[in-house]
């Protein structure tokens, strides 16, 4: 059993993050990641999403995003800066290590089970996986027996497969309709919303819309975790243009599945070859003890501090402290708050004995410790 100060579960943003707050504290840490290499969710989306914010507000703190800085980034692109992020900052990760469990254990200290059989101990932990990691599937009536394809947004990666199909396109946000827009153009798409489509200008005077936020001080608004909904999907034009011209049209969400499509809350079925679910994720957090979850179902805590679990923290959940807590532009200072807190929190606690092997033997990428 291996001792550290902290241990960081997640090496997507939010444990970037962490990571890069934890550099100069003089506390032996590690992050923990089930994935390869570093990046969290970005390797993972669809291959044509690009960032409706400019790489202005999309960097981790210390390193800029290169380039012009008023343009929007593609996906890919960040999942490449997050690598070179954890290279550029030599931060601590095990890769391929799968957490299965945290407990705590006697002497204030948690127990870190490994999917591999290896358990690690800490003082303290943070919960890093974020908020896009647990794809979130509304229960509709007959989705068990739909014939056709059904899937979360999460698997879908360019339309390709989906040529001269009918398909439907669930969800109101940025990536449903970035992918039902990009559908359309090869096949015959339907966007389902319960709601109209809200629309607004990205960069109203001229100016994106990011500008405006962090001058006014909104992004710092504690607005609580659905608060992200409330913006709407950013739009050029081009968006609102195609709705309008019915590639892809909008509907009210069906009432059900049936065998060979839906049936629309108007009355008629029609066969879909396809449902897309854009609607949204869950944090990923199963690993951590039934105690550090409110009633609710999601982590009880304040300003990303367990208010259960002495010694727990949380980085990049949605609505953690403001608007744009679980984004790019703000894991940052969330992470910066969380580890203050542990720091001050470690310093009430007996320090940890000897590591009794050296941390670089557990950094499957062979990065080194950060001092």
């Amino acid at each position: 059993m291996t001792d550290f100060d902290v241990l960081v579960v997640g090496a997507g943003q939010a444990g970037l993050a962490t990571g890069h707050a934890l550099r100069g504290t003089g506390l032996r840490h590690l992050l923990l990641d089930a994935a390869d290499d570093a990046g969290g969710s970005w390797p993972h989306y669809y291959d044509s999403l690009t960032l409706f914010s400019p790489a202005r507000f999309s960097s981790l703190p210390g390193l800029p995003f290169e380039g012009d800085s008023g343009r929007y980034p593609a996906g890919s692109e960040v999942a490449a800066y997050l690598r070179s992020y954890a290279e550029h900052f030599a931060i601590p990760i095990r890769s391929a290590s799968r957490v299965a469990s945290v407990r705590t254990a006697p002497g204030s200290h948690f127990e870190v089970d490994l999917l591999d059989g290896q358990t690690l101990r800490a003082r303290s932990v943070v919960a890093a996986t974020g908020g896009f990691g647990n794809p979130y599937v509304p229960r509709v009536p007959g989705l068990e027996q739909y014939g056709g394809r059904a899937m979360h947004v999460a698997a879908y990666r360019r339309p390709d497969g989906f040529a001269g199909q009918r398909v439907v396109v669930v969800g109101a946000g940025n990536s449903a309709v970035q992918v039902a827009y990009e559908l359309a153009h090869v096949a015959d798409v339907t966007l389902a919303t319960r709601n109209p489509v809200s629309l607004r200008r990205q960069q109203p005077l001229g100016v994106d819309l990011h500008y405006w936020v962090a001058w006014s001080g909104v992004d710092r608004l504690p607005l609580g975790r659905r608060a992200g909904g409330a913006v709407g999907v950013l739009d050029q034009g081009r968006y609102a243009a195609a709705i309008a011209a019915g590639r892809p049209d909008r509907r009210e969400m069906f009432r059900a599945f049936t065998g060979a499509g839906v049936q629309w809350t108007d009355g008629p079925t029609e066969d879909v070859d396809a449902v897309i679910f854009a609607t949204g994720y869950q944090p990923d957090l199963g690993y951590l003890p039934p105690e550090a979850f409110a009633g609710d179902g999601w982590p009880a805590h304040r300003r990303g501090v367990s208010t259960t679990s002495p010694g727990l923290g949380f980085v990049g959940v949605p609505g953690q402290t403001g608007l744009a807590s679980a984004t790019l532009r703000g894991v940052g200072p969330d992470a910066r708050r969380v580890v203050r807190h542990l720091c001050q929190h470690l310093a009430t606690r007996a320090a940890v004995g000897p590591v009794p092997e050296p941390v670089a033997t557990l950094v499957a990428s062979g990065r080194p410790q950060a001092p």
